[in-house]
């Protein structure tokens, strides 16, 4: 799991953990509020507090109000309650190897290895153990803000294609082609088996170039345009400077080696190829095609259960007894794939879950995974072929789509919490702690 300089930072803060207490400390806990059936603890906020003040002086930061501090640590503590108990209301939980993943990158950014980083931690008298699980914490209330307030932000594809037209905009203003062009002429007054037969033409030098052979060759010797004797070569043109004769079939998104054409114009016919391209970026992408087996926890059938059943299954298709497409269509509950014999279809595997991206992107070709949860239930998976594609168009789709979506997510975030907050029990013992709704 990859995860940015600022979140990193947020996790390091988010040390501060009641578990972190003293051991030695036998008083009694003061209750400071209720959430639902979970209690927050004047430990909790000590220790918080402490710690909060620790990151400030280390950084050589100003302390922030200490008047406003006690509300808003048991602000954050009532709010992380309500996103951990929504979690596991939904059954999102987080493998152990996402949390190794994430304390080991934590060390590499202080520029620790990872046993000294567990040694500074020994040294100031923090649980190892308090540690890690406050980690995982912090990752799930991260991921379960991610997956609810996902679900409220809806965008158009009216509102995503006005972003990408201003990405292609200032893409086009550095974005080169150079480009060679051959030219048919056809004249208005032609006979129609003179047409075709110049149709038939311009379609055999496209396959021609198709198959290796030099268009500038072509050029020379079949082409009527104005570039005819420099083998069709434009050279260098930006997308603004580019004939508006061509300017409707190049854009930003064409790539080396691209044939554009036959296309018809008032002139004759046109075939183009692109010799080269600088100033834009073609994204190559790592797709999988995948196929799965999803089985989902209930009453009935337990955690264990299904993860047994699948290694049962699992065994079957390693002995040669049952086909994975055979027992996907009679066990899986991902109804979608479960009557394709489990198959996925090609995808980047950044689209999937973090726990089944990673085994997407990790897993030998062929290879039939040990059962792993993911939210969803209980998967085994084959990866049944990888391949790079040429994703740069999908991906400005999804750059638009992000740009959007982070504009959007704070305000939802916020408003999301608000109505969690109106839906459950909270009751704060200290009045002075309690911060007034907006």
């Amino acid at each position: 799991m990859k995860l940015s300089k600022q979140f990193l930072s947020v996790l390091i803060f988010a040390t501060t953990i009641p578990q972190f207490a003293n051991a030695a400390e036998v008083q009694l806990d003061k209750i400071e509020a209720v959430v639902n059936n979970e209690l927050v603890l004047a430990s909790d906020m000590k220790n918080m507090k402490r710690d909060l003040i620790a990151r400030y002086k280390e950084n050589g930061e100003a302390l922030p109000n200490q008047g406003n501090i006690d509300k808003q640590i048991l602000d954050k503590l009532i709010s992380d309650k309500l996103q951990l108990q929504i979690a596991e209301r939904i059954g999102l939980r987080l493998s152990d190897a996402q949390i190794d993943q994430t304390i080991e990158e934590m060390a590499k950014e202080k520029g620790q290895s990872l046993s000294e980083m567990r040694s500074d931690i020994a040294a100031a008298g923090i649980n190892y153990k308090a540690f890690v699980n406050n980690i995982r914490d912090e990752l799930t209330i991260n991921e379960v803000r991610q997956v609810q307030v996902r679900r409220r932000i809806n965008i158009s594809d009216q509102e995503v294609q006005q972003v990408i037209d201003r990405i292609n905009e200032a893409g086009q203003q550095s974005t080169e082609l150079k480009f060679a062009h051959i030219l048919l002429k056809v004249s208005d007054d032609a006979s129609a088996e003179t047409k075709l037969a110049i149709d038939e033409k311009a379609q055999q030098l496209a396959q021609q170039i198709e198959n290796g052979a030099d268009i500038k060759q072509l050029a020379l010797t079949n082409s009527e345009g104005p570039k005819a004797l420099e083998g069709g070569d434009w050279g260098w043109r930006k997308m603004d400077d580019i004939p508006s004769l061509f300017a409707e079939n190049l854009t930003e998104s064409n790539k080396q080696g691209d044939i554009i054409g036959p296309f018809h114009s008032r002139l004759g016919i046109h075939i183009i190829q692109i010799l080269d391209k600088k100033g834009g970026e073609n994204i190559m992408t790592e797709e999988v095609n995948a196929r799965h087996i999803l089985v989902k926890p209930t009453i009935i059938m337990s955690d264990e259960k299904a993860k047994t059943l699948l290694e049962k299954l699992r065994q079957e298709i390693v002995d040669g007894t049952k086909t994975f497409d055979e027992l996907a269509k009679q066990y899986s509950q991902d109804p979608g794939s479960a009557v394709k014999g489990g198959e996925l279809g090609w995808a980047d595997p950044n689209m999937y879950v973090p726990e089944f991206r990673d085994l997407a992107k990790s897993q030998p070709i062929g290879e039939i995974s040990q059962p792993f949860h993911t939210m969803h239930g209980w998967h085994l998976l084959q990866v049944i072929d990888k391949r790079e594609s040429d994703t740069t168009e999908s991906a400005t789709k999804q750059k638009a789509y992000s740009m959007i979506f982070r504009q959007r997510f704070p305000a939802e975030a916020y408003a999301w919490l608000n109505e969690i907050r109106q839906e459950a029990y909270i009751k704060i013992n200290n009045p002075d702690y309690i911060i007034e709704e907006e």
